[in-house]
């Protein structure tokens, strides 16, 4: 099962996880030094089992602490999701700045091969 984290404010990067629907979830995971807050989304029938509060232990866990580890990076990641074992982080696709040709660079030693 995967369990997706999408900041809130913001709209998810890459597929949520499969399911015929979601279900976002009514905790969200908050960063504790500043105001980001996830938002968690799950598959619908693995939201309403009667196991999912055991079973997405982990899975919560596992997000709680990639998030506040991205306190430092300023929460440019919007989108997380894992499987319990480990964290994808899905970033935006940007356009590439274009190249500069670079000006050619003088040995550093006397020496030439």
């Amino acid at each position: 099962m995967i369990l997706a984290a999408i900041k809130s404010g913001t709209d998810p990067v890459a597929a949520l996880p499969p399911g015929s629907f979601h279900r976002w979830l009514e905790e969200p995971i908050y960063c504790p030094k500043c105001e980001a807050t996830y938002m968690l989304v799950a598959d619908y029938d693995w939201a309403i089992s009667r196991h999912f509060e055991e079973e997405s232990r982990r899975h919560i866990a596992m997000l709680r602490k990639t998030i506040t580890r991205g306190h430092a990076a300023g929460h440019r990641i919007t989108h997380f999701e894992t499987n319990g074992v480990a964290v994808n982080a899905h970033s935006a696709v940007t356009e590439a700045l274009p190249l500069h040709p670079l000006e050619p660079l003088e040995p550093l030693t006397k020496l030439v091969n």
